[in-house]
């Protein structure tokens, strides 16, 4: 699926505007690891999706997600670890800036 970044937390890897193609069958058999990016719902906004980069897989199933730009990111440094079941994808390609 094609999703577009907005804002700057994931910069300058991902741009504001930024396009970026999601796989989301890429953890139907592994989880995710420390430095995928990953498309995941955000815990406490409805119908909101955050591109992050995993920061820490927990056993429990959680997964601590962070934005590159620390300071213009809204990530599990604010909301704390997301279950694994948040996770709709892995980012696999940025299509334009």
């Amino acid at each position: 699926m094609r999703v577009r970044v907005r804002g700057t937390s994931m910069a300058p890897a991902l741009p504001d505007g930024s396009f970026v193609l999601v796989d989301p069958r890429a953890y139907r058999s592994r989880p995710p690891e420390p430095g995928d990016v990953v498309l995941a719902r955000h815990p406490y906004v409805r119908d909101l999706c955050l591109v992050k980069r995993v920061a820490e897989v927990a056993r429990q199933g959680r997964v601590a997600l962070v934005g590159d730009c620390a300071e213009a990111s809204t990530d599990s440094r604010d909301f704390g670890a997301v279950g694994l079941d948040h996770v709709l994808g892995r980012v696999v390609l940025r299509l334009s800036p």
